[in-house]
């Protein structure tokens, strides 16, 4: 497991290992911390207070320029890869190697194996020099393997730490979402609390780009994940648009919110992006979504044009509020009952929800599709979530459609061809090698990480701004985890989490996609990307994501 030596390399790869990020210009300089004001939770704050008194209230840190340097003794640092892969975790590892090695050539880094299990299970492994080049400035998190054990009983805790007493590990990374990063701030907590004397940090990763708020400005791997979609969906649309006979429905990955799809949109300007949050802002029902696109189709059938492309967000059916209600309701049934569940037949389950519904939500649950159905009823995941890349909304909406289109063509306001191709785009971007940005960001994010743990620092995340200007000038520092954290209802229980970033209606990016969609749905005013370029000038090789250069620049739209 985890073999380093002998590894099979592409060209690509062999060249990319001797890419040096580039940083920020305070990162090659002596390091001062400064420290703002106290902070408190996005929202329930008496709760969240009571809950993490140890690490609540915390400053906002940034690092400047400092006069002398400090000798620090050796540091032993664990690290974990927590849910899913993101392009550019690796040189998140890489940064943090380098940054304890600065501050103390003898300081040792050590990889639980296979994300929170290996803490758990003292599964890990020394990451020496020659590992870590290895895996400078590649895809994927096969250095240690990631996992979605969930950290969040005393217990495992408990058990963790002796595996970081035996090595002497006196701070310990997780690089992860929300969940993960929520999951680190009560390790952090709890460690302070019995003075454990582990200092705990974190650092924002997914791809689904809803970790991030007005200081985090992006998760790492959303921007390399958009490309390699918006790649893909563009030579879709090239073949879309020469054979001209097909509608291509594809979903994105994008568990609870739009980012994804909001983002490729810009990138590639479909005939048809949903975005989830709108769809619940406007109490719009499956429908109206079904109506819209049908619209649409009829329209370009009008004008000849029996093809397109429709973008749909992963986590769609959780923002259909009909929808929303039934979902909530099933989680809470199954909360409860899910082993009673699990013991009945695949044959009399539906007719078993059915009998413990409300009857509203049991009405809507009895017109889905049996194969919907089922799908909102499998296992969550360890966090108490649908795992709604299971859920196969892109075939819901192709065939709702297309029953759309034949009464519409009965009554006769529709004349045309309706044939589809269904697609979800999800692994494929997960573990791609990272662009030129999410190297450097995820390289600075881990260098970071030693700079917080230097100074002392738990219940941070590591913070790296300023990311739409050159590298020399973005500014490195950590947000306290609590900052971020509210309360939700999680597997039946009020629980303490990190408030997710959906879209936002009012925000640049979704303001620029709505000023031009319209043109989009009835034209053809496809882009075609292209794939990610990681050699040639800086302004096709270094640019952040469109959605992070529309809000950070002053465009009204």
């Amino acid at each position: 497991m985890f073999k380093t030596n002998n590894m099979k390399k592409s060209i690509l790869q062999i060249v990319r290992a001797s890419y040096e990020p580039k940083v920020p210009k305070i990162m090659k300089r002596v390091i001062e911390i400064q420290e703002g004001n106290p902070t408190e939770s996005v929202s329930d704050q008496e709760e969240i207070k009571k809950l993490f008194p140890n690490t609540y209230g915390l400053p906002i840190i940034q690092f400047v320029e400092g006069t002398e340097k400090k000798q620090r003794p050796p540091t032993n640092v664990g690290v974990i890869l927590s849910g899913g892969q993101a392009p550019g975790g690796h040189n998140v590892i890489a940064g943090l190697f380098d940054g304890i090695k600065n501050m103390n050539p003898d300081s040792r880094l050590y990889g639980f194996l296979m994300g929170p299990v290996g803490l758990i299970e003292h599964k890990y492994k020394e990451l020496t020099a020659d590992i870590i080049n290895e895996y400078r400035n590649v895809g994927g998190f096969d250095i240690i393997g990631s996992g979605r054990t969930k950290l969040d009983t005393e217990e495992q805790f408990n058990k963790g730490l002796k595996v970081l007493k035996k090595l002497n590990v006196s701070a310990l990374v997780i690089i992860g979402g929300d969940d993960s990063n929520t999951n680190a701030c009560i390790l952090a907590e709890y460690y302070k609390r019995i003075n454990a004397n582990v200092q705990v940090i974190g650092c924002p990763k997914t791809i689904d780009g809803d970790l991030k708020n007005g200081i985090i400005e992006t998760s790492f791997g959303f921007d390399t994940a958009c490309k390699v979609y918006s790649e893909m969906i563009g030579n879709i649309q090239r073949d879309c648009n020469s054979s001209r006979k097909y509608w291509h429905f594809i979903k994105l990955m994008g568990r609870s919110a739009s980012h994804i799809a909001l983002e490729c949109a810009l990138q590639v300007q479909p005939n048809i992006c949903i975005i989830s949050e709108e769809i619940e802002a406007k109490n719009q029902s499956l429908d109206d979504i079904i109506q819209y696109i049908a619209n649409i189709v009829a329209q370009r059938a009008s004008n000849g044009d029996n093809f397109g492309t429709v973008l749909v967000p992963e986590g769609l059916v959780e923002f259909i509020p009909t929808m929303k209600n039934l979902i909530s309701e099933l989680n809470e049934y199954l909360a409860h009952n899910e082993t009673e569940f699990k013991c009945i037949k695949h044959s009399k389950q539906r007719k078993h929800i059915l009998d413990n519904l409300s009857h509203e939500n049991a009405k809507i649950y009895e017109s889905l599709p049996e194969t919907i159905a089922r799908q909102l009823t499998l296992d969550r995941d360890p966090h108490g979530n649908v795992q709604v890349s299971l859920i196969e909304t892109e075939k819901l909406l192709a065939e709702m459609v297309k029953k759309r289109l034949e009464k519409m063509t009965s009554e006769g306001k529709y004349i045309g061809r309706f044939s589809t191709i269904t697609h979800f785009f999800g692994y494929e971007g997960r573990c791609a090698a990272p662009s030129n940005y999410d190297a450097d960001y995820c390289y600075s994010l881990g260098y970071t990480a030693a700079e917080l743990i230097g100074n002392g620092k738990t219940g941070y995340m590591s913070l790296v701004r300023n990311t739409t200007a050159p590298v020399s000038e973005w500014i490195i520092g950590g947000i306290p985890i609590t900052m971020m954290m509210n309360m939700e209802r999680r597997h039946g229980k009020i629980k303490p989490v990190i408030q997710k970033a959906l879209v936002k209606l009012d925000g640049m990016p979704f303001r620029a996609f709505a000023s031009q969609r319209d043109q989009w749905a009835i034209n053809t005013d496809y882009v075609y990307p292209g794939p990610i370029q990681y050699f040639g000038p800086s302004e096709i090789c270094d640019q952040p994501s469109k959605t992070l250069q529309i809000e950070k620049s002053n465009t009204d739209y």
